[in-house]
């Protein structure tokens, strides 16, 4: 069926759309409508339900919380209820957890004001308060496509047609999707948003930064023995298994009723074709320091979510005619604090009371640039800025020297100077992969199904579901590039990369055939990123697919 053949959308208008509920889109609703009641804001939303897809630490920096819900703390239904009582660093060897005494641990990095819980369950805290403020909220809808006005301007976002067979051709389920009209449109999409990417390309928002950089985050909950659970305790670490010039790191957070969230972060620049950053988690979890802190628990979650780490030089433009960036789509995560979500409410607000104010200007489908020249002066933008020189540090020199530099910047940074100026992120990180010939296969700890464990077992934890007889979301551009690069240079890296067993090289009498188990994607969107030829591209799947966290 072509587009002409289709049956014509219909289409709601709004003073604001919101595509994503997140912390940043949930926030900036709420922040709206607190601001003028008599707004019409409404939030779509790709997974089943809110917080089905949202995963983070999630160690949470409340300062943006408290302002824009003070009263947090008293209502008895918000979800965030274990304060940090207990905060270390450790550098890993192969046998040894050494701890880094608290005294050289730069204040930034302190968590004792945090709080322990799940974003997941945040968001669907929030959701329902942006509703009772008279919010809209759509989920199981994916925004797949941005609408355009006769000036090149955004006009709003059109939902993915439902009910679309593999052949492309609609079944008796067809339904057409809707146009979301608005004055403005935030895009909230999260770290690699798909209609963001659109949107950078389009408007060349990054024609004056660095190239956006990204690590992948992987994670479970545990449920362990009383006697082994240490509420309020967190930890972090880097060094074994990653070799030094791997960048990534841990972290073990205890929290509510006998849990612990163990996570583990490799950064997307890694040279080496061979890695797997799902293998090099199973085995950060058999170290001595670790492995017992499980002994006798249950695994009952896992996921995976590529997390935005440019920083301050990778930040595109975040407004153009129409719209704004908003939260991990517009790359606001601080690396070393390993936190996003305060500035994804943060930069929320802040776009929200900029397109209020041009609200009541009676604009609309203009540029509101107020918000891209106030986010530097912000507490988002002071946040990134002093941390801005550790993760080209850390690329730079190693984890052994980059880290030690990096500590020094942040101390420096604290003192209110810096040796470094701002220094550069250099390639993006599709671009970092060396030839396999340059590197040894390499496995990790065989999966025992107690502590250790295969990806598919894996994906099953997280709940994730497509409807089978739907197009694939993950679209290669050229599949004989696939074979001659990926699969010939680079020894299939998709294969390793992606933590749900999505992508496999299956070798027939033909020659080896590239194997896309859709149905297991975890919308992580690693593959987007770290393909060496930015052959693969991520697109919404039918609206309600994917993941379906619980206290993620």
């Amino acid at each position: 069926m072509s587009d002409e053949t289709l049956p014509p959308r219909e289409s709601m208008e709004f003073d604001v759309v919101i595509v994503g509920a997140g912390p940043s889109g949930l926030s900036a609703a709420i922040r709206l409508k607190q601001i003028n009641p008599e707004l019409s804001v409404v939030v779509v939303e790709k997974g089943s339900e809110v917080g089905a897809h949202i995963l983070s630490g999630a160690v949470i920096d409340v300062s943006a919380l408290d302002r824009l819900m003070p009263s947090w703390r008293e209502d008895e239904s918000c979800p965030l209820k274990t304060h940090v009582e207990d905060d270390h660093f450790y550098v890993m060897t192969a046998s040894k957890a050494l701890k880094v005494p608290n005294i050289m641990v730069p204040p930034m990095l302190d968590n004792h004001k945090n709080f322990i819980g799940s974003l997941g369950d945040l968001c669907r805290w929030l959701g329902p308060k942006a509703e009772e403020l008279g919010v809209e909220i759509y989920p199981g809808f994916a925004a797949t496509e941005v609408l355009y006005g006769d000036n090149g301007e955004v006009r709003g976002i059109a939902t993915g047609d439902m009910g679309i067979g593999r052949d492309g051709q609609p079944k008796d389920s067809y339904t057409r999707g809707m146009e979301l009209l608005g004055k403005y449109t935030l895009f909230a999409e999260g770290a690699r948003g798909s209609l963001s990417k659109q949107l950078i390309a389009n408007y060349k928002l990054d024609k004056d930064s660095d190239p956006p950089k990204f690590g992948i985050g992987l994670k479970e909950i545990w449920q362990v023995e009383p006697s082994k659970h240490r509420k309020g305790r967190i930890a972090h670490s880097f060094g074994w298994p990653l070799s030094n010039n791997i960048g990534g790191g841990s972290f073990l957070y205890h929290y509510g009723d006998n849990l612990v969230a163990v996570g583990f972060v490799v950064h997307l620049n890694y040279d080496d074709p061979y890695l797997s950053p799902f293998e090099q988690f199973q085995k950060f979890k058999t170290h001595p320091s670790v492995a017992p802190i499980f002994e006798g628990g249950k695994r009952i979650s896992y996921g995976a979510r590529a997390i935005t780490e440019g920083g301050w030089q990778s930040v595109p433009r975040l407004t153009f005619p129409g719209g704004a960036l908003i939260g991990c789509a517009a790359g606001f995560v601080n690396v070393p604090r390993i936190k996003g979500v305060h500035n994804a409410i943060g930069s929320g607000m802040l776009a929200a009371e900029h397109v209020a104010a041009a609200l009541a200007e009676g604009r609309a489908n203009d540029e509101v640039a107020a918000y891209e020249n106030a986010w530097r002066d912000s507490v988002v933008g002071k946040d990134l800025f002093r941390v801005r020189n550790v993760k080209p540090l850390w690329s730079k020199f190693g984890t052994a020297v980059g880290v030690v530099l990096a500590g020094f910047e942040m101390w420096c940074s604290t003192l209110g100077f810096s040796v470094f100026g701002t220094l550069s992120h250099g390639k993006p990180d599709r671009s970092t992969l060396d030839p396999a010939k340059s590197h040894e296969p390499h496995k990790g700890p065989k999966p025992d199904g107690k502590l250790t464990f295969d990806r598919l077992s894996s994906v099953f934890l997280s709940n994730t579901n497509h409807e089978e007889d739907q197009p694939v979301h993950l679209k290669v551009a050229d599949m004989q590039l696939q074979k001659a690069s990926e699969h010939d240079v680079y020894a299939g890296p998709s294969g390793r990369y992606c933590p749900a067993a999505v992508y496999e090289w299956v070798e027939e009498p033909t020659g080896p055939r590239f194997v896309i188990n859709a149905q297991n994607c975890v919308h992580c969107k690693t593959c987007d990123i770290k393909d060496p030829n930015g052959n693969i591209t991520w697109v919404p799947p039918e609206g309600g697919g994917g993941p379906n966290y619980q206290g993620m």
